[in-house]
């Protein structure tokens, strides 16, 4: 089963991974994004990782985990959605990112982002359950 360079980008944001991003981001891009917050523009692959994914979108996570990711495609348009799981100091959230992306020789040439934001993850009142099993 060949992983696609959209399930990549997305172990690699998870991981933050600067040097997976840049073998995996043609220079220039074409890089779009919409936030909560703000839309963002990008041309090259630095501004993306250096200035946007990590510079800012990222960049007070204390932790992060890839808690899902799919991929499917639309025509030659290629598609990935994936789920992280943040924690910062503030606490712990979630963040879903949807993105469409074309490719050149298995590198991301262009890509478009649409992300839910940093989304609290509620926690359970009261005191902590007993594990099954155990007394």
């Amino acid at each position: 089963m060949t992983v696609t360079a959209g399930e990549r980008f997305a172990q690699a944001v998870a991981a933050r991974d600067a040097g997976a991003l840049r073998v995996l981001l043609t220079d220039p891009v074409s890089f779009t994004a919409l936030t909560p917050g703000r839309p963002w523009q990008a041309a090259s692959a630095s501004e993306v990782i250096d200035e946007i994914i990590l510079g800012r979108w990222f960049a007070r996570a204390l932790a992060m985990e890839l808690e899902s990711v799919s991929t499917g495609s639309v025509a030659d348009c290629q598609h990935v959605a994936y789920r992280l799981a943040v924690r910062t100091a503030d606490g712990d959230y979630l963040v879903e990112q949807q993105a469409y992306y074309g490719t050149e020789d298995d590198h991301i040439t262009w890509m478009r982002v649409l992300c839910s934001g940093y989304q609290p993850v509620a926690r359970p009142s009261g005191p902590v359950p007993e594990l099954a099993g155990t007394s």
